[in-house]
């Protein structure tokens, strides 16, 4: 979070983009109405209590919560008075906020509370989101081999993020250009890799899936999976191949491989890779195999602030660093 003045703005006018996904068994999601859906609760939930009084938001040097709207500070409230913070100490995350000064992590931790309450979600769902969040650094780690002509960025990076995506997901294809332009921005700390995965509600994903890795032999795999998506909307195999013709490849060579299903056993090969994964759906993140749940916000913020706990974690050999 930032201080003062410019953190009162970005509080006000940011609303975290809460990210859907194209399910593995329906049309598309519907939008969430938070960041972790769970099961309605047996009996209802008590009437919303009066706007507490500010004490737990107040006093925390170099943060200001004043341009929140009221129902987001009650929740905020809540969270910084229920939540511990991930560094390990024996505080609440309110309490290492204003005690633990040098608490770097508390901070990034209320950032995305703070977004996620602006976003109209529930305390107590930030509260598991963030406890979900967290847990997935300590989790098993998927192994994704992803061809190389496949990614972009730095060989050498110290991440590597890769997608599931379908070129018919109307959610992978508002995701495309903020991940491009979040690898672009950390060309040298982030390796992204995009893999198809095509949904079976969508009749045109699997040629597209095919027709991209038949570019990727032709050299040209981004441009390709950027067309695609650009067309998303009228995708059909003649619309394909006209696609393959404008980069300036032999769209009648595609043609070819698509009917003989050249590319078929490997598109089931990285099918076979998310479905060993465990992706519900389209666009699936995960840095270094860790799983990113994109209802925690798929952002620049967002993604810059999972990128610097992933990189903490790496440096100190799959523990956080001492505040």
């Amino acid at each position: 979070m930032l201080p003062a003045r410019r953190n009162r703005v970005l509080l006000a006018l940011s609303l975290a983009l809460m990210a859907v996904a194209c399910s593995k068994n329906s049309e598309a999601a519907s939008p969430p109405q938070s960041a972790a859906p769970r099961p309605a609760p047996a009996t209802p939930p008590p009437p919303p209590a009066a706007a507490p009084s500010g004490d737990a938001l107040s006093g925390i040097p170099g943060m200001d919560f004043s341009a929140l709207p009221p129902a987001a500070k009650r929740e905020l409230s809540t969270v910084l008075s229920d939540e511990f913070c991930y560094c390990g100490c024996p505080h609440t995350l309110g309490q290492c906020l204003k005690g633990h000064t040098t608490c770097k992590h508390a901070r990034r931790m209320t950032r995305i509370a703070a977004q996620q309450a602006i976003a109209g979600v529930p305390a107590t769902e930030i509260i598991v989101g963030l406890s979900e969040y967290y847990a997935a650094f300590r989790a098993p780690r998927q192994k994704l081999e992803v061809d190389p002509r496949m990614c972009m960025g730095d060989a050498k990076a110290p991440v590597v993020l890769v997608e599931f995506s379908d070129f018919e997901c109307p959610y992978c294809g508002k995701a495309r250009p903020i991940l491009e332009a979040f690898a672009k921005k950390n060309a040298s700390k982030v390796r992204f890799c995009n893999v198809p995965y095509p949904l079976p509600m969508h009749a045109n994903a699997v040629p597209a899936g095919q027709a991209v890795l038949w570019a990727r032999d032709q050299g040209k795999f981004w441009e390709m999976h950027d067309a695609l998506f650009e067309n998303a909307q009228g995708l059909s195999q003649a619309k394909i191949i006209e696609v393959a013709n404008k980069l300036g490849l032999k769209g009648a060579e595609l043609q070819k491989a698509l009917q003989a299903g050249t590319y078929a056993k490997e598109l089931e090969k990285y099918k076979g890779l998310g479905n060993a994964a465990n992706i519900r759906g389209t666009p699936s993140l995960f840095f270094n195999g860790r799983f990113y749940d994109i209802q925690m916000g798929l952002t620049e913020d967002a993604l810059n602030h999972t990128l610097e706990d992933e990189l903490e974690w790496r440096a100190n050999n799959n523990a956080w660093a001492a505040d």
